[in-house]
């Protein structure tokens, strides 16, 4: 197979050096362009053609959210970010997910970093699931804050068009605090924004995990709080779940729930690699609440939340999984429908009616 054509962007002339020696010692890819800023990246990606994209954030004359919008305007292309590990280099990041980045890699070392070695392979992996990502349904996000609030009207009957539906996901759910635990990674930021805040919280809380660092959990949680008719924040541990909230796994914590809805951080060992990891919180919630608790796996890469959706499920609690035609990343999703534990598969933009129905019933 033909290595990956590779367009870096970065409007520093070492770190464009250093990204592009990184990335042309892998035969997995071939560099093809650099450009020093978001107006030069839009020209090469046109001129150039690459399968993929690094991308810088803080840019002249155009910066990466700003290309990102642009570049995908006219092409499909895959475009990883290269972000800032600070908290306006978080919200940076989340604003380019929403302008259709597929994902991001925090520089080790601020805007200039000396030490790429240590995001060597990570970085890789991101353009390497960048280059496979279902396009098509990441350009269908355009502005995500935007079209979140153009949604048509949460509906509580039926099945949502495109959808599948298991017999027992129409059973009545029990009296009480209903828990939903929604889980993603790749693609995911832009898909819970297309999630959250269309769910309808009268008698529900809600948990996210979402496979994102230190830092950029908390900037999440603000964005999604600020798209939504509730409160959203980055969990702190030892709070008790209620009506009408919603709380982000914070990066580098695995969130526990407890019976009786008291939240426990922990630091235990990574699962799939990865802490927070879904199937931790998953099989909680199933245990904690039971048929009150709903499970949902979205886009990602992976097979996390697969096995969470199975113990949650044996709990008794529903389970639902966005379809392959709207993934970004259709890992996480798949492992879980190939397990045969998903009652419902829905495309993304029916996720959150499909909840509230659910919920409701």
């Amino acid at each position: 197979m033909s290595p990956r054509r590779v367009l870096v962007v970065d409007d520093s002339a070492f770190m464009r050096g250093a990204v592009a020696r990184l990335i042309d010692s892998d035969p997995r890819f071939q560099v093809v362009g650099q450009a020093r800023d978001g107006e030069e990246a839009v020209r090469l990606a046109r001129e150039l053609s690459p399968d993929v994209i690094s991308m810088d954030f803080n840019m002249p004359r155009m910066n990466g959210a700003q290309a990102t919008r642009a570049i995908l305007a006219e092409r499909a292309v895959g475009i990883v970010m290269l972000s800032a590990h600070t908290k306006e280099g978080a919200e940076e990041t989340l604003d380019a997910l929403g302008a259709g980045a597929v994902d991001f890699v925090p520089k080790p070392g601020g805007e200039v970093s000396t030490n790429l070695s240590e995001i060597k392979d990570l970085l890789l992996s991101k353009l390497a699931a960048a280059g496979g990502a279902n396009l098509t349904a990441l350009r269908a996000f355009g502005d995500s804050r935007a079209e979140s609030l153009e949604m048509p009207p949460v509906s509580t009957r039926g099945l949502p068009p495109g959808g599948s539906r298991r017999p027992e996901a129409t059973r009545p759910m029990p009296t009480g605090l209903r828990v939903i635990a929604i889980a993603s990674s790749t693609g995911g930021p832009a898909a819970l924004t297309r999630v959250v805040p269309r769910l309808d919280l009268r008698a529900s809380a809600v948990v996210i995990v979402q496979h994102m660092p230190e830092g950029f959990t908390r900037a999440l949680a603000d964005q999604l709080s600020q798209l939504s008719p509730f409160s959203v924040h980055e969990a702190t541990g030892g709070e008790q779940l209620r009506e009408g909230v919603a709380l982000v796994a914070p990066g580098g914590f695995h969130l526990q729930v407890e019976r009786g809805g008291m939240v426990r951080l922990t630091t235990a060992p990574p699962v799939h690699g990865v802490r927070p990891a879904a199937d931790v919180t998953l099989k909680s919630v199933g245990e904690a609440y039971g048929a009150r608790s709903v499970g949902v796996v979205l886009t990602g890469m992976g097979r996390d939340g697969a096995l969470g959706l199975a113990s949650l499920k044996a709990a008794g609690g529903r389970t639902l999984a966005q379809d392959q035609a709207s993934s970004v990343v259709y890992g996480m999703p798949k492992a879980a429908a190939e397990l045969g534990v998903v009652d419902e598969v829905v495309p993304l933009e029916r996720v959150a009616s499909a909840i509230t129905r659910v919920v409701a019933s």
